[in-house]
């Protein structure tokens, strides 16, 4: 399950752009809070612990537990918006998180035993199709990531979402049977792969064969 962490908040009496300049202004950013079958509620945060927590990764899957005025609720960020040339917080938007309720999310992708794969020990090199995956999850239990192990991996195998355990009652948003990595030859790999599993199986015929002249 995600780690929920803990987050200061004001509410903002003004709403709009000129509003929203004077926050920054302070030294603050504007926000808002929506959804829950609930009114928005717009607020202003402190923007150095923003900026930190933006950065810090994973800021889209982190569950906050706001506390506005000294009421506290559980919320989600679902979008920010960055300074163009700076890089820094401009806005953010949270959505309220209700028990029960079902939200998407992108989940990311850890890979794990990369240095012990066949494939990848021959040479080949790993293609990642995909860092993260959409996922509806349940909103009082979201995973922090999916981890797919890589060690039995060989040139062009590939790993596809059907085939790797989910976390309970997470289900992707696309039901195809995607490819979320693969492992690709070394440039002539293929060939040399082919060539070796054609001796190979020679060698094998040969050792099964009776020798001639033998009775």
């Amino acid at each position: 399950m995600a780690e929920i962490k803990t987050l200061a908040a004001t509410v903002r009496s003004g709403t709009g752009k000129g509003a929203a300049r004077s926050v920054r202004r302070e030294g603050n950013i504007p926000g808002v809070i929506y959804g829950g079958g609930e009114a928005p509620t717009p607020i202003t945060l402190n923007y150095r612990d923003l900026n930190k927590l933006i950065y810090a990764g994973h800021f889209l899957t982190t569950i906050f537990e706001i506390e506005i005025d000294g009421k506290k609720e559980k919320a989600i960020p679902r979008d920010y918006q960055l300074d163009v040339v700076r890089d820094t917080p401009m806005h953010v938007d949270f959505l309220r998180l209700k028990p029960g309720s079902r939200i998407k999310v992108a989940v990311p992708v850890h890979f794990a035993n990369q240095e012990v794969a066949p494939g990848i020990k021959r040479g080949g090199s790993l293609n990642i199709v995909l860092h993260a995956v959409d996922m509806l999850v349940p909103a009082d239990n979201i995973p922090d990531s999916i981890t797919i192990d890589l060690s039995g991996l060989n040139f062009n195998d590939a790993v596809h979402i059907k085939s790797i355990e989910l976390p309970a009652n997470c289900t992707p948003v696309d039901r195809s049977n995607f490819t979320i990595v693969t492992v690709a030859p070394p440039p002539g790999g293929a060939v040399a792969a082919a060539e070796e599993a054609a001796a190979a199986a020679a060698a094998a015929a040969a050792a099964a064969a009776p020798a001639k002249g033998k009775k």
